[in-house]
């Protein structure tokens, strides 16, 4: 089988926007990625079932979303604002709208992703706060998505919360609850466990996973447990990234930016993890990975040495074994399986 793989990147060095691969399944290899769209910063992408490709983007002093045709490579329309481009998309398909997050503007945008494709600004949060951390002088808005329950979910790395909204169908926001972290944890990412009350919350700042339980009926979390991305004895600098689940909910995968590897959690019988292994993404500064749509391949991509790696993965106990390294990928920041 072919899996298409597309690799969103800075273009701060050698880059010139979105690239494209394809992972041979029987081979088990990727190609050589090709770039298939010039952009500036198209450092995260998401595809919806229309095969519409909405990515994080900036041009010259001003940074917002774009959207276009992937099929045809057809540009639609761009909303950009003064400033810093946000950091993260995501698309709601049920009721047609695209969230980003800002991380330099603490900010939330909603857009509309009208008949035609085009992107229309319809609401914005603004957060304010800050944590105890130099990193956390503000908020830093880092990732907005769908609950469980199709709410929205906004985590602010800069001032430790969770924000949850519902959202109308004409894409308006109203503030559900506000849940706060440990000082310090500098939330980045979640998923949601297929049971739909289990959440995982990675902490870039401090190379935790955090155990959450989601309540539909209020709109809120709390906190179970945490624990450890790296091992105890690492000193230098870490920054975890990404997190993923598998479609079963029994393992959860994270990347840890300094110690340069993908921690493997299995999910306990009470629905907190444990470290399971620590693998090296053969490259430095791992960003973002992706399992593929069967779950048996992981790629992951190491943004300072332009490089990618594949790995095989068991999904009988969660563990991952190299297949492929120096998969050329320049300056790359997210994953996306099409």
């Amino acid at each position: 089988m072919q899996e298409i793989i597309l690799f969103g990147t800075y273009t701060r060095k050698t880059s010139n926007g979105i690239y494209q691969a394809v992972l041979d399944t029987e081979a088990k290899a990727v190609s050589t990625p090709e770039l298939f769209l010039n952009i500036q910063n198209p450092t995260y992408l998401q595809l919806n079932s229309k095969k519409t490709l909405v990515t994080v983007a900036s041009q010259d002093s001003l940074g917002g979303v774009a959207s276009y045709n992937y099929s045809n490579k057809n540009f639609f329309n761009d909303v950009f604002t003064e400033g810093a481009n946000p950091c993260y998309v995501s698309i709601d398909e049920p009721r047609g709208l695209v969230y980003s997050a800002n991380y330099h503007k603490g900010q939330i945008d909603v857009f509309k992703l009208n008949v035609d494709q085009t992107l229309t600004l319809t609401d914005s949060f603004k957060n304010t706060g800050n944590g105890p951390l130099p990193e956390q002088d503000s908020a830093h808005m880092h990732y907005a998505n769908l609950t469980s329950d199709g709410r929205l979910v906004a985590v602010d790395l800069g001032s430790d919360q969770l924000h949850v909204f519902n959202v109308s169908d004409n894409g308006k926001l109203s503030n559900v609850s506000v849940f706060k972290l440990p000082a310090g944890f500098g939330p980045r990412h979640l998923v949601f466990s297929p049971n739909k009350k289990n959440v995982y919350l990675v902490g870039e700042l401090s190379s935790n996973v955090a155990t959450l339980n989601y309540d539909e009926s209020t709109g809120s979390f709390n906190l179970v447990d945490i624990i450890k991305t790296i091992p105890t004895s690492w000193t230098e600098h870490n920054g975890a990234a990404a997190i993923r689940i598998s479609n079963d909910g029994k393992f959860v995968y994270v990347s840890n930016r300094g110690h340069n590897s993908l921690a493997v959690f299995a999910v306990q019988a009470d629905n907190t993890l444990e470290l399971v292994q620590l693998i090296s993404t053969e490259g430095d500064f791992p960003r973002d990975f992706a399992l593929d749509k069967s779950e048996k391949f992981v790629v992951v991509a190491n943004q300072n040495t332009d490089n990618a790696t594949l790995y095989s993965r068991n999904e009988l106990n969660g563990q991952l074994s190299l297949l492929q390294k120096d998969i050329s990928v320049p300056e790359g920041v997210c994953v996306n399986f099409i």
